[in-house]
């Protein structure tokens, strides 16, 4: 299979695009990136792109499965216009392009408590991006709904201090349905959503997340 791949250089993306690498079922992995990143492999095709011009590049949107891991905080994007239009417009212009090249399974990572009507920002543009992806009609859609994430050697200091208090309390029996989810375990279940051959619209949330990853090889 061949592999389509935005927001490899995020935390998700780089446990997914090493896993990709290295899964026999894939034998080509492409993936579209602002920067140049230094990684050397034969199964590898680096496009660097400007998202801000998808005329660009959306013919080279072609394969057999699309992943979508892309986005920021609203720390790091400075506002919330910007934010959205990494979030929202450049993951939604990709999601087009794959549709428009005849991709027939396409892979999103969400958020948990995405809604197009919520009154957060966050959830609400996380919950429109879902639903404008939805009304694309892939053939097979996945959308994973993680809660916090769990990323390797995080600089994002509230998140890691929220992670080791959901932690302590899922030690003595609390808050099970909001556990970190390790980004490897998430990139796994991504993997392996895409070898189950089925069609339609699937909406994956968090304990189902680490049941998709335990389904290795399968």
């Amino acid at each position: 299979m061949k592999a389509l791949v935005i927001g490899a250089t995020g935390a998700t993306g780089k446990d997914l695009v090493n896993q990709l690498l290295n899964d026999k079922d894939f034998d080509e992995v492409d993936i579209f990136v602002r920067k140049p990143i230094d990684i050397q492999n034969d199964k590898l095709n680096i496009h660097v792109v400007n998202f801000d011009k998808p005329e660009e590049w959306k013919d080279e949107v072609k394969g057999d499965v699309a992943f979508s891991c892309l986005g920021t905080t609203l720390k790091n994007a400075g506002s919330k216009e910007a934010q959205k239009k990494v979030d929202f417009n450049y993951q939604y212009e990709f999601a087009k392009a794959a549709k428009n090249n005849n991709v027939e399974d396409y892979i999103l990572v969400s958020a948990y408590g995405a809604n197009p009507k919520s009154k957060v920002f966050y959830s609400k543009m996380k919950g429109e991006l879902e639903e404008a992806v939805k009304q694309l009609h892939f053939n097979k859609i996945t959308i994973f709904k993680p809660g916090m994430l769990e990323r390797k050697n995080s600089d994002r200091k509230g998140e890691v201090l929220g992670s080791r208090i959901i932690k302590f309390a899922n030690k003595i029996g609390l808050l099970e349905s909001q556990r970190p989810l390790p980004t490897d375990i998430l990139a796994r279940a991504m993997i392996n959503s895409s070898k189950i051959k089925s069609n339609g619209y699937s909406s994956i949330k968090l304990g189902n997340i680490f049941c998709f990853a335990e389904k290795s090889n399968a």
